[in-house]
C-alpha cells in the first residue's frame, strides 16, 4: 500500500465502528523509560487448594465445584447485572437512566488450573467452543435477553481476579455501545451493497496479504488494517455466518485451531503468558434477521515492546483520538514469523 503509511504519521479509519485511529510510525524510535510490568509467575499447580474455581473447591459464596473434567459453566457469585432487577427509568431535567437487567455467567475453560487457551489441546478448545454456542443458544432464546456478550480477561495486568483459565459471558436486554455501532455499520453496508461488510473486506486482505497471520479452511487470523492494540487481531470467518450458531462440526475445529494458533503465537511473542482481553462479537438475540451480521473475535493485548512494557491509553488517547505507533503491518509480520 502506500509507502508513506510507514514513516508519517496519518489516521485509519475502522469500518466496523466508524471511528478513527491515530498511526505515528516514526515514534517506535523513542527510547522508553516508563513503566514497566512484573513479569507473571509462570508456573501454576494444575490444582490449587485456594481457588475458588478449581473442581471441588468451594466458591466465595459458600457453594463447591463439581469434580469436572472438561468444561464447567455456572452464574457468576457477584454478577454486574441482576435478573430481578425491577423495570423502572429516570427522566429528572439531564439525569437519565434506565433498568438493565441480564444473566452472567462464567465459563472454566479446563478443570487443570495451570493451563490457559494456548496450553490446551485443540480438541479441548473446540469443546469450550461448543459451551459457548449451548450458551448463546440457550441465554439468547430467554425473553429480554437481546444480546449475549463472550470474552475472556486473560492476565492480571487486564484485570483478571483469577488465574485459573476462565472466562465470561453476560446477556442483557438491551445492545452494548461497541455492538450498537457494529450493527449500524454493518446494517448501511449491507443494505447498500447486498453484501457483507467483512465478507468484502477479507476479499481485500486476502489480495493483499500484508496483514494476514494465520488462516485454514474456514477462518482467516489477520491485524485489521484500523488496529488500536500493537497486536490487535480479529479471527473472521471466510463465509458470511451472522453468528457461532452457524457453523457445523468442521467449521468449530478450524475455529479452535484459530484460537490455538493465534494465543500461541501471542505466548512465543515476548516468551511469556501474554495478557490480552478477547471478546465474540456476533449477531444480536434481538429476535430480528440481522442478515447483515458477520460474526468475529477480536483480541486486544496491552504488551507493547516486550513482556514488561504496556501500552496505556490515556493522555490525548483520553481526550481525543486512540493513537499507535507500530503499525498493524509490521505486527502482522511479527506475529506471522512465530
Amino acid at each position: 500500500m502506500n509507502a508513506h503509511l510507514k514513516e508519517y504519521s496519518h489516521r485509519r479509519y475502522n469500518i466496523l465502528t466508524g471511528e478513527w485511529v491515530l498511526v505515528s510510525p516514526h515514534r517506535t524510535k523513542r527510547p522508553w523509560q516508563g513503566k514497566q510490568e512484573d513479569l507473571a509467575a509462570e508456573q501454576r499447580p494444575a490444582h490449587d487448594a485456594s481457588c475458588y474455581l478449581c473442581p471441588g473447591n468451594t466458591r466465595a459464596n459458600g457453594e463447591k465445584n463439581p469434580e469436572y473434567k472438561d468444561v464447567f459453566i455456572f452464574e457468576n457469585d457477584f454478577a454486574a447485572l441482576q435478573t430481578d432487577a425491577p423495570t423502572f427509568k429516570v427522566r429528572d431535567g439531564l439525569m437519565i437512566a434506565e433498568s438493565e437487567s441480564g444473566i452472567c455467567k462464567v465459563v472454566c475453560f479446563s478443570p487443570d488450573h495451570s493451563k490457559s487457551l494456548p496450553d490446551m489441546a485443540v480438541e479441548d478448545i473446540k469443546k469450550v467452543v461448543n459451551a459457548w454456542q449451548h450458551e448463546y443458544k440457550t441465554l439468547g432464546d430467554m425473553e429480554g435477553i437481546n444480546h449475549v456478550q463472550i470474552f475472556e480477561n486473560k492476565g492480571d495486568v487486564m484485570g483478571c481476579s483469577n488465574p485459573h483459565p476462565h472466562g465470561q459471558i453476560w446477556s442483557q436486554s438491551t445492545i452494548p455501545n461497541e455492538v450498537a455501532k457494529k450493527d449500524q455499520q454493518q446494517k448501511a453496508y449491507f443494505e447498500e451493497k447486498r453484501s457483507s461488510l467483512l465478507g468484502d473486506y477479507l476479499e481485500q486482505e486476502l489480495a493483499l496479504n500484508e496483514r494476514i497471520i494465520f488462516e485454514n479452511k474456514h477462518f482467516i487470523v489477520l491485524v485489521p488494517f484500523w488496529a488500536v492494540w500493537p497486536y490487535e487481531a480479529m479471527i473472521v470467518p471466510r463465509h458470511h455466518l451472522k453468528n457461532i450458531l452457524e457453523m457445523d462440526d468442521d467449521t468449530c475445529m478450524n475455529f479452535a485451531e484459530a484460537i490455538s494458533v493465534l494465543t500461541r503465537k501471542y505466548d512465543r511473542l515476548f516468551n511469556t503468558s501474554f495478557p490480552y482481553s478477547a471478546g465474540i462479537h456476533q449477531s444480536p438475540t434481538n429476535g430480528q434477521n440481522n442478515e447483515h451480521w458477520h460474526w468475529h473475535m477480536s483480541f486486544y493485548p496491552p504488551l507493547l515492546r516486550s513482556a514488561t512494557v504496556k501500552k496505556f491509553m490515556v493522555g490525548y488517547e483520553m481526550f481525543g483520538t486512540p493513537q499507535r505507533d507500530i503499525t498493524a503491518e509490521s505486527a502482522a509480520e511479527m506475529l506471522k514469523s512465530l
